[in-house]
């Protein structure tokens, strides 16, 4: 599939869902929307995805070179910003399906979902989760497949990230591997997932264990996509659902190199690295025997010599291995998971 990526304003440093995207997706990106950056190229800004040229909207594509527009935004709380109407709009008129992974469904915008119908084209909300989830049985620390969850200081520190690329070299290794989908950006690169962010909260582990459950059997490990954080004041919720419910044999704490604060919430501090690592474990405890046995720190924006230095002083403060997953691979990470 041929995608253009909407990504207005913010790429690429607050565009998240379409930096994964164009990391791990299969599909051919042919353009990134971006009316502040228009003329330049993905490569300019990041070398180790998929290039594309950087475009002000649809109206600069032709319409035959583009099977879908993907949002690839997600702001807090998940709205729909009217400045991307028209490009939502220009993509259904020219027989594009549009996907989406916000809390606003575009399927549900009475203009969106006219032009849908009236040009055959798909409205895709990744984050509608199913209508048949119910509440945790308790048995996802039965199934055959190690369970591996990437767990956080705060939000966007690179859970997901670290969640594919320890599936991908693992798979490499020669192990049957497989990504638990949790959260939008997931479900887009795998094609498949619950968007637990959007689950009922009695429902949040039940979820989690239902997709545990389903690949349990088939995989000899399943790297859980993790979200939020446990001392993050708008998400912890979803973020004990997941650790609860996907009953990991493992955890891989996730940092961002200079974060001392809550992004978005700056009058909470981040507690010290081995407070979060003992706040993990004690509430993992009673449900299940995964620690955080690793860590995987995002050093975006340093020098290579001070990323060096910053995972080794992460490492010390864990007690435990550390890497950037993008910097330095996955090797010592696996070492102690595999």
């Amino acid at each position: 599939m041929r995608v253009a990526i909407l990504a207005h304003d913010r790429f690429p440093d607050r565009a998240k869902t379409a930096l994964g995207v164009l990391r791990y997706t299969d599909d051919e990106v042919v353009a990134v929307l971006d009316r502040a950056e228009a003329g330049r190229r993905v490569a300019d800004f990041v070398s180790d995805v998929q290039d594309a040229p950087v475009v002000a909207g649809m109206d600069d594509l032709e319409a035959a070179d583009v099977d879908a527009l993907l949002i690839g935004i997600a702001p807090i709380g998940g709205g729909f910003e009217e400045s991307w109407r028209t490009d939502v709009r220009t993509a259904l008129e020219s027989g594009c399906d549009v996907i989406a992974g916000l809390h606003y469904f575009l399927s549900e915008d009475e203009e969106f979902a006219r032009l849908a119908d009236e040009n055959d084209c798909e409205l895709r909300d990744v984050r509608r989760p199913p209508e048949d989830l119910t509440v945790s049985d308790g048995v996802a620390g039965e199934v055959d497949a190690e369970v591996v969850l990437t767990v956080g200081t705060d939000c966007s520190v690179g859970k997901m990230t670290v969640s594919m690329e320890l599936a991908r070299d693992a798979r490499e290794a020669g192990y049957d591997a497989a990504v638990i989908p949790t959260g939008q950006t997931g479900i887009m690169i795998e094609g498949w997932g619950t968007p637990i962010d959007r689950v009922v909260s009695d429902f949040t582990a039940g979820a989690v264990e239902e997709m545990i459950v389903e690949k349990g059997q088939e995989y000899d490990y399943l790297f859980v996509e993790g979200q939020g954080s446990i001392v993050h004041p708008a998400y912890s919720a979803v973020t004990c659902g997941i650790l609860h419910g996907a009953m990991p044999d493992a955890l891989v704490l996730c940092h961002r190199a200079g974060r001392d604060a809550i992004h978005g919430y700056e009058s909470f501090p981040i507690p010290p690295i081995s407070t979060c690592v003992d706040l993990y474990d004690r509430l993992a405890q009673p449900i299940c025997e995964g620690t955080v046995v690793a860590g995987a720190l995002n050093t975006a924006g340093l020098e290579d010599e001070s990323a060096r230095a910053a995972v080794e002083s992460y490492a010390e403060d864990l007690d435990a291995p550390a890497t950037d997953v993008i910097r330095a691979g996955t090797e010592d990470v696996l070492e102690v998971l595999l």
